[in-house]
């Protein structure tokens, strides 16, 4: 299999028609081996319909739907988990991404880079969903030491060993660029085109701007401290171990001199950094017990054509 295409969809039944025929139409010229996996994310609409019925005229889609949505980055992960191709492209399925960029991604990968990213210079949203992202772009840009202009555009590809090693969830589609890079992966960007949106409904507000940011920091601990929880942890509760002990050594050092002790409120902070130091080793060994990769279960209700 020469590519697998990866796409997540969550009521987009008006959009999949087309798109199939455009991936055929771009695909056809290529001679390319190919395979498209529908991810239904849990969609309200016939959008499974929609599916079972175009995989009867375009033998080249497998499908899986969730019973209940779970995010993009799920959805992504699961079906990185199944493809079959040297390469693997993504896009989204509300027709703003062109297929016919792909073999043009394609090419890029076989001059030697792992990733290629979409870039979307002309992009056809409104104003309240350009602007965020464009900040959140340069944030992630400076915090990560990576520079690409648009780290969420949803048409990527990669070289298959690329999905294997990255592990998603929560959020963390959004930064498969940066994640491929810290595990020494080789990426480029490469300008797409854009379009509007004709059917359906962005799932997608400005809400997500902060919900990013969070992500990035969390990203960022994941990095420095995942494989040693207690090491984050652990630090804090020295630094609240040391001040303790130095309080309660001086209250120590004064009752054994006069044979008297008050309580006051720095012998209440000395007592509470004993206590926090506490808390904190034990969170960090709690991280360290229940650290490791675990095997993620989802909520998978149908497929099509799973083999």
């Amino acid at each position: 299999m020469d590519l697998s295409m990866v796409i997540p969809v969550k009521d987009e039944n008006e959009n999949l028609p087309d798109l199939m025929k455009e991936i055929a139409a771009a695909m056809l010229p290529t001679g390319f081996e190919y395979e498209v996996l529908i991810i239904d994310d849990g969609s309200r609409d016939n959008t499974w319909e929609v599916v079972e019925n175009l995989s009867k005229e375009f033998p080249f889609v497998r499908a899986y739907r969730f019973q209940f949505n779970c995010g993009k980055a799920a959805a992504l992960a699961y079906g990185f988990s199944k493809v079959k191709g040297r390469y693997v492209a993504t896009l989204d399925g509300d027709l703003q991404d062109d297929p016919l960029e792909i073999p043009k991604m394609i090419d890029i990968l076989e001059k030697g880079y792992d990733l290629v990213s979409g870039w979307k210079v002309r992009r056809l949203d409104p104003w309240h969903k350009t602007m965020p992202s464009k900040l959140f772009n340069l944030t992630v840009s400076i915090v990560c030491g990576q520079r690409l202009h648009d780290f969420n555009c949803g048409i990527k590809a990669y070289r298959s060993c690329v999905v294997k090693f990255i592990k998603l969830y929560g959020d963390y589609h959004r930064f498969i660029p940066v994640m491929a890079k810290w595990q020494g992966f080789r990426i480029t960007e490469m300008p797409v085109a854009h379009r509007a949106r004709i059917h359906g409904v962005s799932k997608y507000g400005i809400s997500r701007l902060v919900s990013g940011f969070l992500d990035l920091v969390s990203l960022m601990f994941m990095r420095s401290f995942s494989a040693k929880p207690l090491h984050f942890f652990g630090l804090i509760g020295l630094l609240f171990m040391l001040i303790g002990l130095g309080v309660c050594g001086y209250f120590g050092y004064e009752w054994f001199n006069t044979g008297a002790l008050h309580v006051r409120p720095l012998l209440l902070a000395g007592a509470f950094s004993l206590v926090m130091s506490v808390q904190f080793i034990s969170l960090g060994l709690l991280g360290e017990m229940l650290n490791g990769n675990k095997q993620r279960s989802y909520p998978v209700a149908e497929t099509i054509r799973d083999n």
